[in-house]
């Protein structure tokens, strides 16, 4: 939304400048985006006058000029400055505009030098219209009245000193969009006093010769009110040059006085029109109706757009007209030969209007203000004020007002309770204040009771009232202040386990040298199917693209898609990890939190040392296992083979107790990568922190440290198995020989192959493990750890049906 200064003077009484009106503004919701301050880029411009202009000596269309200048303003002393000029109509005794050396010409982005044209010296420029950027014109250099006041300003003769302000307007607030909404604003914050508006009735002379009609099928909701009036013998030319400017500063371009107005008015107080020329209707009725099937309408913007069937269009005998409350047609238009129009004001429903436009891909000024909502009780206002500026500008006779329908009845009150504010906002503002402030800004006070205006359609409560009150106060006043205590003492912890085991997995994996990605929790069906999603419990009704038409199984494929995007930049080695939440169904509460890391191609850059290897399983393995223990996970657990498609069968596990998996580690399918267009290998794990069990003294403070100043013992054990056999089977055994004496178990060496079969008998292998045992009440004896020995080789001997190695 972009407006001049001296367009919201006409709404505002203010001597503020203009940054501080930006600045409220801001503060006040309506976020300034930028200001346009025609004295930064043209404030060097002055008004001069040629001295003399000779033919230069060495080119036949260039003239040496000798300007008078006066750098000090109007009444300073006059220097003067020589400028070689191309234009045509360079003459003596020209006033125009001059640009002084080290000014910066908008037209054509040069920064102007001292330079040497054709042998001669020239210090500055005479300028045209172009190269202000006022209009295209660049035929000749801006020649000035003889009584221009000489060293002025440019911008202040022309009244071009007309600061532009763009704001930001969400789509709760519809009445900023007229000028006249952001004034009330200002003027409630004291920034100034609203002007006035005064709307005098036009008494219409005859009857108008056009009816309107709604259907009854819109009249309910779509098309609730419609008003109108012919306005004959109008003159349709150029809009007054106070008027072309205010629209060329924000942006439009002036077409004509009618379709002018219009735009005036959409701008100036949020009420969109449209103007007929009733001599190219067919008909006398004006009739708002759903379209039908096959109907097409020429619009203004010179598309014809093809309407199905039940989208709203006002349409005379021959068809559709305009599209209601989006865009007019083609075919009913204004030109300069109109003489006889049919002016229209009327209120359509939001919803409408946005499903219309979004169907049809039309962005219009009125779709933008219609579907979020205008003024209703100022559809009447509106045409009596459109209709005066008609006659004044156009002159003409207008007829008496023609309508269907009625302006909806938005009235609607809630109780304004003073003290909500502290609760609500934390702010003390006095009752009076509060009354004072709803007041400015429209809302008729019965007592306590607050009646929005009809052109606030979005508050619709009393937490509403609070903040517009809170609003005006400005919350940069808002002050901080301690939360009071309810209980004496050390308040209970404020996260739950599962929160503070969220914080400790995301500090870990990125101390393990991992990058955070945030990817969205919606993915496409084909990614989602890969990993064991994409039904339609998860799927999303309204998507926000193709893309995200799923909510993710996991969180791998939105790593696996950063990867593959970070692949094509040219990114080869990644470590990147995420935190979030993965859904198994779309109902509340199925829904789990991971913390998933994912690797991809080398462990470290290309070095002269070799150190760069692929990454494998156990860097996987690895990361997994710390974040489990970083998040309480029991150091003893189990490992399995048994993991999802998205898996490399061979090269990938589970971490668990018993049927509890808490975590998943390995390389991605082949599958899967190629799929996510991932160049491998890549390795990742991902870990369910909920699953990782509660420990079961719940105490804020550290269990006591328990350790042995006995010598420990351990001892080395060669079995020959089978070579289906698993490691973690023998491990596994041996851990339960003693639960209390037996450390640890590892795995320190693993003989197959031909060799390991010419030793031991085919299918076999070796699997040497070393135990540590840990005496607590007294040192071992070598009894001691013969009977432990012993219980190791029989349970390791059940277990795989091995054998202790000679």
């Amino acid at each position: 939304m972009k407006f001049t200064l001296s367009w919201l003077a006409d709404h505002l009484d203010t001597a503020a400048p203009v940054e501080e009106i930006a600045e409220t503004l801001t503060d006040l919701g309506l976020e300034v985006e930028g200001i346009e301050n025609p004295a930064e880029t043209l404030g060097a411009f002055r008004i001069c006058r040629v001295i003399e202009a000779v033919q230069h000596p060495n080119a036949d269309r260039l003239r040496v000029c000798r300007v008078a200048t006066y750098p000090g303003g109007p009444g300073s002393e006059a220097m003067e400055v020589q400028v070689v000029c191309g234009a045509p109509n360079a003459r003596t005794g020209l006033v125009g505009v001059f640009a002084p050396v080290g000014t910066h010409v908008p037209g054509t982005g040069v920064d102007l030098k001292p330079g040497v044209i054709r042998g001669v010296e020239s210090n500055g420029m005479l300028c045209s219209e172009r190269e202000l950027e006022l209009s295209d014109d660049h035929n000749g250099i801006i020649e000035l009245p003889e009584d221009a006041p000489l060293g002025a300003r440019f911008i202040d003769y022309r009244g071009l000193n007309d600061p532009v302000i763009e704001i930001k307007v969400t789509p709760n607030r519809p009445d900023a969009l007229g000028i006249r909404g952001i004034a009330r604003d200002l003027a409630a914050r004291g920034l100034g006093t609203l002007k006035p508006l005064e709307i005098a009735p036009v008494e219409g002379s005859f009857d108008s010769p056009v009816a309107v009609q709604i259907d009854p099928a819109l009249k309910a909701k779509a098309a609730p009110h419609f008003t109108g009036r012919v306005i004959r013998g109008v003159k349709n030319g150029p809009s007054p040059d106070w008027l072309q400017k205010r629209l060329k500063a924000i942006g439009l371009r002036p077409i004509s006085a009618l379709v002018d107005i219009t735009n005036f008015f959409t701008f100036a107080l949020n009420r969109p029109l449209h103007v007929f020329d009733v001599d190219r209707m067919q008909g006398t009725t004006l009739r708002i109706r759903p379209a039908e099937a096959g109907e097409t309408l020429l619009a203004l913007d010179g598309k014809t757009y093809a309407l199905t069937a039940g989208q709203m269009v006002i349409a005379d005998d021959r068809g559709p007209e305009s599209l209601a409350g989006i865009m007019g047609g083609e075919d009913s238009g204004c030109t300069e030969d109109t003489v006889n129009v049919f002016l229209e004001s009327a209120f359509w429903d939001p919803i409408t209007i946005a499903t219309t436009g979004r169907a049809l891909k039309i962005n219009s000024d009125a779709r933008y203000r219609f579907e979020r909502g205008v003024d209703p009780a100022f559809t009447r206002p509106g045409l009596e004020l459109a209709t005066q500026m008609v006659l004044d500008l156009c002159g003409g006779e207008a007829s008496r007002v023609v309508e269907d329908g009625a302006a909806p009845d938005t009235t609607r009150a809630y109780r304004l309770d003073p003290a909500r504010c502290v609760s609500l906002v934390g702010m003390q503002i006095s009752e009076a204040e509060q009354r004072q402030t709803l007041t400015a800004l429209g809302f008729r006070m019965d007592g306590l009771m607050a009646t929005p205006p009809s052109w606030r359609p979005d508050v619709l409560g009393e937490a509403d009232l609070v903040e517009e009150v809170a609003r005006i106060a400005s919350l940069t006043k808002l002050q901080g202040a301690p939360m009071k205590r309810t209980q004496p003492g050390v308040p209970k912890p404020i996260l739950t386990p599962v929160q503070v085991r969220e914080k400790a997995a995301r500090r870990t994996i990125a101390a393990l040298g991992y990058n955070e990605c945030v990817t969205y929790s919606f993915i496409e069906a084909k990614a989602a199917a890969l990993f064991g999603g994409g039904a339609d419990a998860v799927r999303v009704d309204n998507p926000i693209s193709s893309e995200m038409s799923h909510l993710r199984p996991d969180l791998l494929p939105g790593l696996l898609a950063a990867a593959a995007r970070n692949q094509a930049r040219g990114f080869a080695d990644l470590a990147l990890f995420e935190v979030g939440p993965a859904f198994q169904g779309g109902e509340p509460g199925e829904q789990h939190l991971q913390a998933a890391g994912l690797l991809v191609g080398a462990t470290a850059p290309r070095d002269p040392f070799g150190s760069r290897r692929p990454v494998d399983v156990y860097d996987a393995k690895a990361d997994a296992e710390a974040v489990l223990a970083a998040i309480g996970a029991p150091a003893r657990v189990q490992v399995t083979r048994k993991v999802p498609a998205w898996w490399h069968p061979g090269r990938s596990g589970v971490i668990g107790l018993g049927p509890n998996v808490m975590a998943t580690f390995g390389e991605v399918h082949p599958r899967v990568l190629a799929a996510m267009g991932v160049k491998g290998p890549a390795v990742a794990f991902t870990v369910l922190v909920a699953n990782v069990p509660l420990p079961k003294v719940k105490t804020p403070t550290r269990p006591a440290l328990a350790i042995s100043d006995l010598q420990a013992v351990e001892r080395d054990f060669a079995f020959v198995v089978d070579a289906g056999v698993e490691a973690l089977t023998a491990v596994n055994a041996a851990q339960g020989a003693d639960k209390a004496l037996i450390e640890s178990v590892r795995v320190f060496d693993q003989f197959t192959g031909d060799k390991a079969e010419a030793q031991m008998g085919a299918g076999k292998k070796s699997i040497a493990l070393t135990v540590r045992l840990q005496p607590i009440e007294a040192t071992l004896t070598e009894a001691d750890i013969e009977a432990v020995s012993k219980k190791i080789v029989e349970k390791v001997a059940k277990a795989t049906g091995g054998t202790l190695r000679g």
